[in-house]
């Protein structure tokens, strides 16, 4: 490991990863007058395997960062329809409802607005270690070291830093919960644009939403097993597997793809997660992912920042301990979050074998309160 000189400066806060939980942090910390530092490994604008639907508790949130997210002309979704394998199709009005937006878009504006604040972005840069010692940080990319007062680590589902750490999910063996595949495309279709979608298949299901320009966001999850059956061939799983449920039969069918080939991720987990390591706070899919299926991951990242924000500023300021920021935000993330991912869990559960989620669909159909109570365990209120 390198030795910073004398002349780096120490940041208040240094961020490893760019998506939604970090840029929306950085924003939040630069906007109090703190000095941060963002690393990113990817280059600005670019596409990430993600349902991009947003719940619309996050809408107030958005806004107070500076995002105009009627200027961005997003879709505004205000209604579900989930069906089984076997086709059978439950309908359901939203009780909150909320908007489509493509990674794409939101994360670039929001890293425009993080320079404007006074963010330094530190884009293809790759973070190869992050060091606690005598009360700083030591942030290393592998040519050049930077310091922090406070780390937290936003490099979502699964990084080179989590198998380096021997984070337990991240070295764990391959179970039902640990090695999912995800695929996404962005697509034009004919589809109503206040719905969206969640069409089941054999141990696995596809979300289609709209987002930005009239464009739909399709992206879907499946065990690897799925697509090992298909010799790893994306396509005859679609058309073998995925197209044995009738609606998305005819998804496939009539779309028009925009992608030459979809954005795919693989080994993704929902085993727990730690919040703090090293003292390191994680956030975003770092500290836990919620299954796609409930359609809130992004609104979760977003939350998660807050937590963090509050804890850090307080320990800036010298009002807590660094012990102190650490357990606070723990507990606040999981007061906030933890039943949502058991609840989660469990749902995935329901829809991952065919003949549970055909009969599920139908129990459910008649339910529309139950069908309420669920969608509400797995969101939260405005924050």
């Amino acid at each position: 490991m390198s030795n910073p000189t004398q002349h780096t400066p120490i940041f208040d806060v240094a961020i490893t990863g760019g998506g939604l939980a970090g840029l929306s942090l950085a924003i939040q910390l630069a906007k109090k007058g703190y000095s941060v530092i963002l690393f990113e490994k990817e280059t600005y604008p670019f596409h990430k395997v993600c349902g991009e639907y947003i719940s619309m508790e996050s809408w107030d949130f958005l806004r107070s960062l500076g995002v105009d997210l009627d200027a961005l002309n997003v879709s505004h979704i205000n209604r579900l329809t989930i069906s089984a394998p076997n086709g059978n199709l439950l309908e359901h009005r939203l009780p909150l409802g909320g908007f489509g937006i493509s990674r794409y878009l939101l994360d670039d504006t929001l890293v425009q607005i993080a320079k404007a604040n006074g963010v330094i972005v530190k884009e293809n840069t790759k973070i190869t270690d992050i060091v606690f010692t005598n009360d700083i940080f030591i942030i290393e990319d592998g040519e050049n070291s930077y310091t922090a007062k406070v780390a937290c680590g936003s490099f979502g589902k699964r990084s080179n830093l989590d198998v380096k750490w021997k984070r337990p999910f991240a070295i764990a063996a391959k179970n039902n919960t640990n090695n999912y595949v995800g695929i996404k495309y962005h697509v034009v279709v004919d589809l109503p644009a206040d719905i969206i979608s969640l069409h089941n298949f054999y141990d696995g299901y596809c979300g289609i939403s709209k987002i930005e320009k009239g464009m739909y966001c399709l992206c879907y999850l499946t065990t690897a097993k799925n697509l090992k059956k298909s010799n790893g061939n994306i396509k005859a799983m679609e058309q073998n597997i995925l197209s044995q449920n009738p609606h998305l039969k005819k998804i496939f069918s009539s779309v028009d793809m925009l992608y030459d080939a979809p954005l795919t991720i693989s080994q993704i987990s929902f085993a727990k997660k730690s919040q703090v390591a090293d003292h390191i706070l994680f956030i975003g899919d770092a500290a836990g992912m919620i299954t796609p299926l409930c359609g809130n991951g992004m609104s979760m990242a977003l939350h998660g920042s807050k937590l963090a924000f509050e804890q850090v500023t307080a320990f800036l300021q010298n009002n807590i301990s660094r012990e102190e920021m650490e357990q606070r935000y723990v507990q606040e993330w999981n007061v906030n979050f933890n039943k949502r991912l058991q609840m989660g869990r469990m749902i995935q559960y329901l829809f991952g074998n065919k003949t549970v989620t055909n009969i599920f669909i139908a129990i459910m159909k008649p339910f529309p309160k139950l069908v309420n109570f669920l969608i509400k365990q797995t969101h939260g209120k405005a924050f």
